[in-house]
């Protein structure tokens, strides 16, 4: 409860600060929408040429686009630590989180949360809705009980990765490109995966498993039975990834000697 609490009090003062600035907030929430028009028109332009991709009709790869916005938006919203090595370890303002009486990676995730990226919540959830209305796409009474556990699966595969990345700094303080690279290996997780050569399809299921945020979980919801075993495997690599980023975490605050020399 008391790591509840802190959280609504972050939220609440969170709040009050980008209320005061309406205009910039305005301005970001555009800014997200119209990145994501952006990527929407560019599978729109791809099957200008084509009616399949491997198989998967222009609604299908719309659909996993819109599941896939789901997660990547609460990820983008409480996991924004791409830079975390230049802040918090370059800069010294991890001295600063050590010293106060709550978990330093929970106090990192209050301080750089971003919850205007949670409009991209209901932008996912409206094209999903357009989408499987294209493809006659019924509703069962346990499928919104089921498209929780899979995104929150999603955004722990999400947030582990890039957790286990942010410990890199605990080990090699110097500044480093990793986690902008990263982001952009990221994108592969919204398009099915079979459309790449074997040696990537792996490496995005087993290595990076940035698949189980978009186009696994959201199989399941297609009706693609041969992707069902992987889809319920979503939550599993979630819990995977996340408990071993937790762990590489506090091993890496441990080995952290400040900032001074």
């Amino acid at each position: 409860m008391f790591y509840v609490t802190i959280f609504f009090q972050y939220v609440a003062q969170y709040m009050k600060t980008r209320l005061e600035y309406r205009a910039d907030l305005l301005v970001e929430i555009f800014s997200d929408l119209l990145f994501q028009v952006v990527n929407l028109i560019f599978i729109l332009v791809v099957f200008g040429h084509t009616e399949f991709l491997n198989g998967w009709s222009r609604e299908e790869i719309i659909f996993i686009y819109g599941f896939f916005l789901v997660p990547y938006a609460l990820f983008s919203s409480f996991f924004n630590i791409w830079d975390f090595n230049e802040r918090y370890i370059v800069k010294g303002e991890l001295d600063r989180i050590l010293t106060r009486p709550i978990h330093s990676l929970f106090q990192i995730i209050l301080e750089r949360m971003e919850l205007e990226s949670l409009f991209g919540v209901v932008t996912g959830i409206a094209i999903m809705f357009y989408a499987g209305g294209e493809l006659g796409l019924g509703i069962r009474w346990f499928d919104p009980f089921l498209f929780i556990v899979l995104v929150l699966g999603g955004v722990l595969v999400y947030a582990g990765i890039f957790i286990m990345i942010a410990c890199i700094s605990f080990w090699a303080d110097a500044r480093t490109s990793i986690m902008p690279m990263m982001y952009n290996i990221g994108n592969y997780g919204r398009y099915p995966v079979d459309i790449y050569n074997q040696a990537i399809r792996f490496v995005l299921t087993w290595i990076l498993p940035f698949a189980f945020v978009g186009v696994y979980p959201a199989a399941y919801f297609l009706g693609r039975e041969e992707w069902f075993g992987y889809s319920f495997l979503t939550p599993v690599i979630g819990a995977l990834f996340f408990g071993l980023s937790v762990f590489l975490w506090n091993e890496g605050v441990k080995r952290y000697r400040g900032a001074g020399n």
